[in-house]
């Protein structure tokens, strides 16, 4: 599980147990706002809530104008100024403005399109919602129109200045191929980063759930265990176990996937061996760079808290795309 509440989801789930429901939805921002454009707040007409669109400073304002939207049927498009006291409050060096989107869903968001939206995100597939600011309710827009925004995963005003565009990426993944000591606070680490944290380990007293909590484990190879999950643009693949044995087939499955992340845990020599052993299984040295090794970035750190930190660190930056 990771600590991130499918939004979406719950708010489909909320209207199919015959509750009334209003999405809000950061649409912009200035300075140093507290919650970054695409974030989400529901509400139903009973004033119960879920998510955030400020961090709580404005959520209040939102969930009043949100019951009145859900009470005349009609979308509100409010903008809050967000003063030094109160950023203080929420933890902000400075104040910032946001723009806030209110839906209700069904007379304004569509109920099917909402419908589609879940199944997009249960089944992995990248989707764009895209709703006019001036009222009107949205639609479903093409991938291929967006490919930076998904990249980035970036929401935000479109062009045309009148319509804003939702990214729904697939959940972040990390699969963890070997449940060795690192994995541990690994493991706790990526859950607190957005990843849904994926242990992979056929040897079943490494890989138990006494040891990973709330954690999904798959006992089996690793080669076997990632092609059951998919690999994707949104999955990042950790090999810890540094055995060929189980580290290799990992490896020989996440080169030719679309995994964004692949790194391996061993010495400099370690991966050197590595490296002769793939080029001997056919793959090109192009194809061997994509490795990062040894793992994680160079902290200087030793234990395998330290070494997570790295691995995390790593991860991090080459998902934001920064160098």
């Amino acid at each position: 599980m990771t600590n991130t509440v499918d939004l979406p989801a719950l708010a489909l789930a909320w209207h199919d147990a015959g509750r009334a429901v209003a999405i809000a939805t950061v649409v912009e921002t200035w300075g140093s706002a507290p919650r970054g454009v695409g974030s989400q707040l529901i509400i139903d007409a009973d004033g119960a809530m879920e998510g955030s669109v400020s961090g709580g400073c404005v959520e209040g304002a939102v969930i009043t104008e949100a019951l009145d939207a859900i009470s005349d049927g009609q979308h509100k498009l409010l903008r809050f100024g967000v003063p030094d006291d109160d950023a203080f409050a929420v933890g902000l060096a400075c104040g910032g403005e946001i723009s806030v989107l209110v839906e209700p869903l069904g007379p304004v968001m569509s109920i099917d399109v909402l419908r589609a939206i879940v199944a997009a995100r249960q089944a992995r597939q990248p989707v764009t919602y895209v709703t006019s600011l001036s009222g009107g309710g949205g639609r479903m827009g093409r991938a291929d129109d967006f490919a930076d925004r998904f990249r980035l995963d970036q929401s935000g005003i479109a062009p045309d200045g009148d319509s804003f565009v939702a990214i729904h990426n697939p959940h972040l993944r990390m699969a963890i191929i070997g449940a060795v000591h690192i994995a541990q606070p690994l493991v706790r680490m990526a859950r607190d980063c957005g990843y849904a944290p994926i242990i992979i380990d056929p040897r079943d007293a490494f890989g138990s759930a006494a040891r990973f909590p709330d954690t999904t484990i798959i006992n089996d190879w690793p080669d076997d265990a990632l092609r059951s999950i998919g690999i994707d643009q949104r999955t990042a693949i950790v090999t810890l176990t540094h055995d060929p044995k189980l580290d290799d087939p990992a490896i020989t499955v996440a080169l030719g996937s679309e995994a964004f992340y692949l790194g391996c845990l061993g010495s400099k020599r370690t991966h050197a061996k590595r490296v002769d052993r793939l080029l001997a299984a056919g793959f090109t040295q192009d194809q061997i760079d994509q490795i990062d090794a040894p793992v994680g970035m160079d902290l200087g750190g030793r234990q395998p808290a330290e070494i997570a930190v790295s691995i995390m660190a790593q991860v991090t930056k080459t998902l934001r795309r920064r160098t």
